[in-house]
């Protein structure tokens, strides 16, 4: 059987990118499914009376997003309609992540996602962790949505992706994609995958990627290039 090569590598980073939309997408269909038009009201001001919860009002979030009065109205309601308290523990994010992979198994890569949005690390993800997440994933430049990923790959946020880490994310990658990913898995592809992408992004060959090199390499990649483009336009 061949080896990874470059090229599909190439492909395979910008599927990995693209997989963080999946979540804030599941999370915006169902807020469109649940609300067909919002008027102002008192609730829409996220006054709420049975939450663990309650998160910040609507100027400061607009403030600190870049989403609009409205579309973050309708981001709340699907948000407390899946996440009653006004949180999301590990577990919860995980269930709810799962339903993507159905033929894998997506609880790594669920998990690293997680600490991903829980920013604070307080073990839950809040509306404005959601959300400010999401601003960034949705509606930020191609450098934030770069810099994100790479926070998400930098399993231990010293500022540096290791081949260790970057194994750990390619092994739960394929678990999550299952069979889809590998009708007949070799044990040593995702090692492969990893040389590859330190090959193609460590550019000082210091055996780390920096997130300057992370950028870079990204930005002269058409696939990564085409697939921020996915992005555009979901909400």
């Amino acid at each position: 059987m061949e080896r990874a090569s470059p090229h599909s590598d190439s492909l395979l980073y910008a599927s990995l990118i693209v997989i963080l939309l999946l979540i804030s997408y599941w999370f915006t269909t169902k807020c469109f499914k649940i609300i067909s038009g919002i008027e102002d009201s008192a609730e829409d001001e996220f006054e709420l009376s049975t939450v663990c919860h309650r998160p910040e009002g609507l100027e400061q979030l607009q403030e600190q997003t870049k989403f609009s009065r409205k579309e973050l109205q309708v981001l709340y309601r699907g948000f407390k309609n899946e996440c009653p308290t006004g949180l999301v523990n590990e577990e919860n994010f995980k269930q709810i992540y799962s339903q993507f992979f159905p033929q894998g198994d997506s609880g790594t890569y669920a998990a690293f996602l997680f600490n991903a949005f829980d920013t604070d690390h307080d073990g839950s993800i809040s509306f404005e962790d959601f959300v400010a997440g999401l601003s960034v994933i949705l509606r930020g430049t191609i450098d934030d949505r770069l810099s994100w990923a790479f926070n998400l790959y930098d399993l231990n946020k010293d500022g540096c992706i290791t081949k260790e880490e970057m194994l750990d994310i390619m092994k739960s990658i394929y678990d999550m994609m299952g069979k889809y990913t590998y009708p007949a898995m070799r044990e040593e592809a995702p090692r492969e995958h990893v040389e590859n992408f330190f090959q193609k992004m460590d550019r000082n060959k210091d055996g780390v990627v920096t997130i300057e090199e992370f950028i870079e390499s990204c930005q002269k990649d058409e696939n990564i290039m085409r697939s921020m483009q996915l992005f555009d336009n979901v909400i």
